[in-house]
């Protein structure tokens, strides 16, 4: 961590040390959502739906390969952070190698584990015969470069964890520029259609994660690749793994929320099941923005809380009331224009008013669900696992009950009003263990409630 880092850790303004570790995180968050809308709108030019369907049954794979470089990116990057906070240097050492090889491993293992097993794997996602091959060969793709895919999000974690920001965003944006020049390439001059675009996602990865190695190896002052410092001691294993462990808990419930809601939407036609798809779509932008500013100054707040408990306090208020103006801002928006916006998906008169009625009702819960995000950066900060792991399962836990109950009470209203009722419970939930805990992280964070 050079000067510069430490300065934005301990000495800068407030609002400037957020603006520093979190603006880059919202805008390579809010890049990856395009990204997403792109690599779709290019398969999609082919006219084949059996394409498109693979590459939409394909999205847990990649969600459970995010959530393997989460749980030793997440997990190790706050460690490293805290660690950084207790100017222990020695031990960022042995934990940012850990990480990199540990991805490393875990990939293999994915591989090992995968291949044997591809056509279940492949039944598993729910294909179905027109998309089987197509789905078939994303998967093998995807399951050959898992070491480089995982590797990549650890990396960007670690990267970031230092102070190190920008270089995390330029990864970011360096993986979502060279995975649409490679998607162009594959589809329209190669036709290699579904394996084009695993390809061209497999070698982003790689060219961004070869990018971080870069930069730890011969820029970072402290983080490193090298083999020499690794240790896998009980004390590394069991730091990264209390956060580590619930954020891929997390990432993996996240993904089943939206299967579980089309189960119910299906009950109530396409046209419910497809306006849900588009409004989510479109709520995914506001909401990656206020995640990014969340993991954003996680670093920020892991550091503080070692070194400077009062500047913990004031980055959380300050992050709050950022987060209050930008829900602010993004809900005035939708509620102007909420009806143009779902008519740049779709001409359907029903699509478009039933897409604006979901989009309004889940836009209620943007800023309570953004709060939620916050809980859970601060108890992955403070090293808090237990909180952490109670976060990462809480909006899954709730939304099943809330909407078998509202279903049943109010029909399709029921089903999308569950969706805020499971926010309002994870957002109680997390501001009950925060009070609870008040004595561990005291005497700053009281503060916050005055």
């Amino acid at each position: 961590m050079d000067a510069e880092h430490l300065h934005y850790f301990e000495k800068a303004p407030i609002r400037k040390a957020v603006a520093h570790f979190a603006i880059p995180m919202m805008l390579g968050t809010s890049m990856s959502v395009i990204y997403s809308i792109l690599n779709a709108y290019f398969l999609g030019t082919l006219n084949n739906t059996a394409m498109l369907t693979a590459l939409a049954l394909t999205l847990p794979l990649f969600s459970i390969l995010m959530a393997l470089g989460n749980l030793l990116g997440v997990g190790g990057g706050t460690y490293i952070s805290r660690l950084l906070g207790e100017q222990q240097y020695t031990s960022v050492k042995h934990v940012s190698s850990f990480a990199f090889y540990s991805s490393l491993c875990l990939g293999l293992v994915v591989i090992a584990v995968g291949l044997p097993l591809i056509d279940p794997i492949v039944h598993g996602l729910g294909a179905t015969p027109d998309a089987f091959e197509f789905t078939k060969d994303y998967v093998t793709i995807m399951l050959i470069g898992s070491p480089f895919v995982i590797l990549f999000f650890t990396l960007e974690n670690i990267v970031r964890a230092e102070g190190a920001a920008m270089t995390s965003m330029i990864g970011m944006l360096l993986s979502v520029v060279v995975n649409i020049i490679l998607d162009v390439i594959a589809i329209f001059v190669l036709h290699w259609d579904v394996i084009g675009v695993a390809s061209a996602t497999v070698v982003a990865n790689l060219v961004a994660s070869a990018f971080y190695a870069y930069h730890i190896g011969f820029k970072s002052k402290f983080l490193t690749v090298s083999m020499r410092w690794f240790r896998a001691t009980r004390l590394i294993f069991s730091q990264v793994s209390k956060i580590g462990v619930p954020v891929f808990i997390m990432s993996l419930f996240l993904g089943a929320m939206s299967l579980i809601v089309n189960h119910y939407l299906v009950a109530y036609g396409d046209s419910s099941v497809a306006a849900y798809g588009i409004s989510s779509r479109l709520l995914q932008f506001p909401e990656f923005i206020l995640m990014g500013l969340c993991e954003g100054v996680v670093p920020l707040i892991a550091f503080s809380f070692a070194a400077n408990k009062l500047r913990m306090r004031h980055t959380i208020a300050f992050t709050i009331k950022t987060m209050i103006a930008l829900a602010a801002i993004f809900g005035i928006i939708v509620y102007l224009v909420s009806d143009n916006l779902i008519g740049l998906f779709t001409q359907d008169a029903q699509l478009i008013e039933v897409g604006t009625y979901i989009l309004h009702v889940t836009f209620l819960s943007l800023f309570i669900s953004g709060i939620t995000t916050l809980f859970t950066g601060i108890f992955q900060a403070t090293g808090q696992g237990t909180a952490a792991f109670v976060m990462s399962v809480v909006q899954g836990a709730a939304l099943i009950p809330a909407l078998y109950v509202a279903s049943r009470m109010g029909g399709f209203h029921g089903v999308i009003w569950a969706l805020v009722i499971a926010d309002i419970v994870a957002f109680l939930v997390g501001g009950l263990m925060l009070y609870a805990l008040r004595n561990k992280l005291q005497p700053d964070l009281e503060a916050l409630a005055h």
